[in-house]
């Protein structure tokens, strides 16, 4: 599918794998973990190689890479595709993680999902929640005193699908990340938006991909998580 980024084999590494390091981002500390755990592979979320991005192979990115090499550790990455595998990427699992059901496409790519929640629940309990799923608190803007079932979801930086959500008649819509010009739509359009962090909603689509290549293959997967805030 159409992408900002390549996505598969990024960098080359040994020809076997024993061990796999899955993380969300393959920062510098990702790739320390893999060191040390001796893996022959790093799978993530975000790699390298994004559109627009400086093509030169140095500072901050060579160092990454000449890791990499000099450690013989494959990178692959999945981006929009594992945002949106339907068994287990990140709006899936996301979805499950909340317990939405009938839930349907919608957006660019039709990467954002819209379900309906057993029963309405209030703002401040849908916060609750995402703060027990997330371990981290969201923000929120918006109307605070609407009942929601409706609710709309797509990870990491899609709060600009709040517009379509609002379209569709949705009572929430939640992603990772939030803009300035997302409060005026909230409020204005009367949908209630939850920013529950990129790093947070985006940690178990590549946690459980790792989780079905040990289930399938003679592999030691390990998911290690690198704090982030944002």
């Amino acid at each position: 599918m159409p992408d900002y980024t390549t996505n598969g084999l990024q960098v080359e590494g040994c020809a076997r794998i024993s061990h796999i390091v899955t993380g969300v981002t393959a920062c510098q500390d990702l790739i320390d973990a893999a060191i040390d755990l001796r893996a022959g592979a790093v799978i993530v979320h975000h790699g390298y190689f994004w559109k627009n991005e400086p093509a030169p192979i140095v500072g901050m990115k060579y160092r990454r890479i000449a890791a990499l090499i000099k450690h013989d550790i494959n990178l692959l990455a999945y981006h929009l595709p594992l945002d949106r595998q339907p068994e287990f990427g990140n709006n899936a699992a996301f979805a499950a993680r909340l317990g939405l059901s009938d839930c349907s496409l919608f957006g660019a790519q039709a990467l954002a999902l819209a379900g309906t929640l057993a029963q309405p629940c209030s703002v401040a309990e849908l916060g609750r929640r995402l703060d027990q799923a997330l371990g981290r608190t969201p923000l929120v803007v918006g109307p605070a005193d609407r009942s929601l079932r409706r609710i709309g979801l797509c990870t990491g930086g899609a709060q600009d699908y709040i517009a379509e959500a609002a379209a569709l008649g949705l009572d929430a819509f939640i992603s990772g990340e939030i803009s300035e010009r997302t409060t005026h739509v909230a409020r204005e359009e009367g949908i209630v938006y939850f920013a529950a962090g990129h790093h947070a909603t985006e940690r178990d689509g590549v946690r459980l991909l790792g989780e079905r290549i040990a289930a399938q293959f003679d592999v030691m997967v390990t998911f290690v998580d690198i704090d982030n805030p944002v």
